[in-house]
């Protein structure tokens, strides 16, 4: 887990450059809160062998073609709850594996018996933890923290993980529209993690 965690250092240092924003602490046992990140601009990276993870969340029974198009190629997408619909639950399932919860408006809704209210899996190397609620997520030694509900988009350093929230692409918050949230990884390393517009 020690080689994981430098993986997910080495991204932010990366990324970020050394550089991080402060805006207070952050209540999840984080340290600095930043926004939207994405890589270094002009920033080249060798993708070679990487798998690509989609994360969505608060679909609310309604896939845009957007987003269909966006998800295409996807090696996993990971659903952080509301999905709302079984239909749209299984033409997941016909574009890439899915990892998915329980969202507040999902319990009359049956998606099968490893879709619970939270999950915690190994993916590429890397530890996820998944809730809709960002309060349900399961604690422990992890890398990347996936939860939705607010329908507002971030990704956030919390020390040795990451802490992401797709936003929206059916009912955005935001100023940003309907997004999802992008994530290359390979060999316990985050290559590259972004929020999409739609």
């Amino acid at each position: 887990m020690a080689a994981e965690a430098s993986g997910v250092r080495a991204w932010f240092e990366r990324l970020l450059g050394g550089r991080r924003k402060r805006a207070g602490a952050d209540g999840f046992g984080g340290q600095a809160r930043v926004g939207t990140m994405q890589g270094k601009e002009g920033m080249e990276m060798d993708l070679t062998g990487a798998k690509r993870i989609d994360i969505i969340s608060d679909t609310h029974g309604h896939l845009s073609e957007r987003l269909l198009a966006a998800l295409e190629g996807a090696d996993l997408i990971v659903h952080a709850g509301d999905i709302t619909s079984e239909s749209d639950f299984a033409e997941l399932e016909t574009i890439a594996p899915i990892k998915a919860v329980l969202g507040n408006n999902d319990w009359y809704y049956n998606y099968g018996p490893e879709v619970k209210k939270t999950s915690v899996f190994a993916y590429e190397g890397l530890r996820f933890a998944l809730s809709h609620y960002r309060e349900d997520l399961p604690q422990g030694s992890i890398d990347i923290a996936v939860c939705g509900h607010t329908h507002r988009p971030t990704i956030v350093p919390m020390g040795c993980f990451v802490l992401v929230n797709p936003g929206s692409p059916t009912y955005p918050r935001t100023d940003k529209g309907p997004t999802m949230a992008r994530l290359f990884a390979r060999d316990g390393e985050i290559l590259s993690l972004e929020i999409l517009q739609l």
